[in-house]
């Protein structure tokens, strides 16, 4: 924590988030300039080509091959922008929106330099902003002084790679009555970080010496709360709490990781691209993501916190048992979640089994 009125490596960062979501550049200590390229402002990007040195668009190998662009770097490609290039085309060749009616964005020219720690570090703060993971980027020999000369967030790149888990506080429990049980209780837990709260909701007296009964239930505003039919999500939060109500004693997670950690506004966009004829996990490879961005250690840390060391774990997913044992958390038993298959995402379930190795 820091001790006097300075804010800390971790509120730093916290801070860069917000200024990218907002679409204030920010800098990173090692030399390179940041925006997030769906905040991207017209006058900002025109400015921005003013400067000295050569723009770039950073994007995740993911997106790049979508668009048939070499990505050098493994996990990244770096786009050196064409001269001509607007603010709309750097757009485009972040976002897949109109892939399918202007399928060719180039010819695009990859970049090879040495630096690509930092535009990695780039991704990984846009990404962290909830936003497409696109980030146009331009390198300075004096970061501390363009940072300082525009009043602008620095962080060390280095630092923000480290993607360490931020500490996690109880804030409040409360009783909390519930249909499933009246001996209910949300306890909330907020991080270090700025980032979103997580819950917890306890059923009954769980004995901390035993194995709890627990789910991890990642946030689903369509599903939890409008009843969307497009997945299962409703269905397995319900059944959930239906079953630890049933044994009087359980604890249901329920971790603000929406759309399997790319946020709701992104949710949606791999929607839009499933109606095009993609499925789960190709829509979000279309969108620069991964299969699965969440983070469970936030899970295994709150069951800690709240004096858990073993589980019985509900769940359909494999890898979410491998992630609480590398967390810390043994997992007893996996204890299988069978409900909610409708017409309407029989095959978001089907790629759910065959590319995401759920045991359906």
């Amino acid at each position: 924590m820091p001790t006097n009125l300075s804010p800390d490596i971790t509120e730093r960062i916290a801070r860069a988030r917000a200024d990218l979501r907002m679409g204030v550049p920010v800098v990173l200590e090692e030399g390179l300039i940041v925006l997030a390229v769906e905040s991207l402002d017209p006058d900002r990007f025109a400015h921005l080509r003013t400067l000295d040195g050569e723009l770039t668009l950073s994007i995740t190998s993911r997106r790049a091959q979508t668009l048939k662009a070499r990505a050098y770097d493994g996990d990244i490609a770096r786009i050196l922008l064409p001269p001509d290039a607007t603010a709309a085309w750097v757009r485009a060749v972040a976002d897949p929106a109109d892939d399918l009616r202007s399928p060719m964005k180039g010819p695009l020219h990859s970049a090879r330099d040495g630096t690509a720690h930092l535009h990695r570090a780039a991704i990984a703060l846009v990404k962290a902003a909830r936003l497409l993971p696109a980030a146009l980027t331009l390198t300075t020999q004096d970061p501390a002084g363009f940072a300082a000369a525009h009043n602008l967030t620095i962080v060390p790149g280095a630092e923000v790679l480290q993607q360490r888990l931020s500490p996690l506080h109880p804030v409040i429990s409360a009783r909390l009555p519930l249909a499933v049980s009246e001996a209910g209780r949300l306890h909330v837990f907020r991080p270090d970080d700025g980032a979103e709260e997580h819950y917890a909701v306890e059923i009954g007296q769980p004995d901390r010496a035993a194995p709890v009964l627990s789910r991890l239930h990642s946030a689903c505003f369509t599903g939890d709360l409008l009843g969307s039919l497009k997945c299962d999500c409703g269905p397995q939060l319900r059944g959930a709490l239906a079953q630890m109500g049933a044994e009087g004693a359980g604890v249901l997670l329920y971790l603000n990781q929406e759309g399997r950690g790319i946020g709701l506004a992104n949710k949606m966009r791999a929607y839009s691209l499933q109606d095009q004829g993609f499925d789960t996990v190709e829509a979000n490879h279309r969108l620069g993501f991964e299969d699965d961005e969440r983070d469970f250690r936030i899970g295994a840390e709150i069951l800690k916190r709240m004096g858990f060391s073993a589980v019985r774990l509900m769940t359909n997913n494999p890898a979410k048992v491998a992630r609480m044992e590398d967390a810390g958390i043994t997992v007893t038993e996996r204890v299988p979640l069978m409900v909610g298959e409708n017409r309407h995402n029989t095959d978001y379930l089907a790629t759910k089994a065959s590319k995401s190795g759920h045991l359906l």
